[in-house]
């Protein structure tokens, strides 16, 4: 089938199998490293991207779906001259370890922050709720999540 979207702001008119995922079409089509594939069952987030400013499991949102869609992977959200304000943060407060879920919990914290430019400890826990990370304990992503709401002020 042919689907027309926007990815990362670039118009694509592709043929796909209608069976693939998304995850599949940014991955092995496009080439597009950056969203991880962690469970395949939309359980732990690290294929995170928008669709629509909206945050959905790649690895479960069919291909077919993002017709007439604008997604955004991390790719596309990194700014050309460094990083966000958001992957800054996420640096300084020691939030990467080995990288892994770190697109994932950034795509969902863009979302959150899209939502809610002030969320409070417990809306930032729930907006990442999603998303796993299986090296740290969550105290240092949620700090570059609200250090990045307190310096948007």
């Amino acid at each position: 089938m042919k689907i027309k979207t926007y990815i990362n702001d670039k118009f694509y008119e592709l043929h796909i199998d209608p069976r693939m995922s998304l995850l599949e079409l940014i991955r092995n089509v496009l080439q597009l490293s950056g969203t991880k594939e962690g469970c395949s069952v939309g359980e732990c987030g690290a294929c995170a991207v928008l669709v629509d400013g909206k945050n959905v499991n790649s690895c479960i949102y069919l291909a077919a779906w993002a017709d007439g869609k604008k997604i955004t992977t991390i790719e596309g959200l990194t700014p050309f001259d460094g990083l966000s304000l958001l992957q800054e943060n996420f640096v300084k407060n020691g939030a990467v370890q080995c990288g892994f879920c770190t697109p994932g919990f950034i795509i969902s914290s863009t979302a959150l922050l899209g939502k809610n430019k002030m969320p409070t400890k417990f809306e930032i826990r729930r907006g990442v709720s999603g998303n796993l990370c299986r090296c740290t304990g969550y105290k240092k992503i949620f700090q570059a999540i609200e250090d990045t709401a307190n310096n948007a002020k």
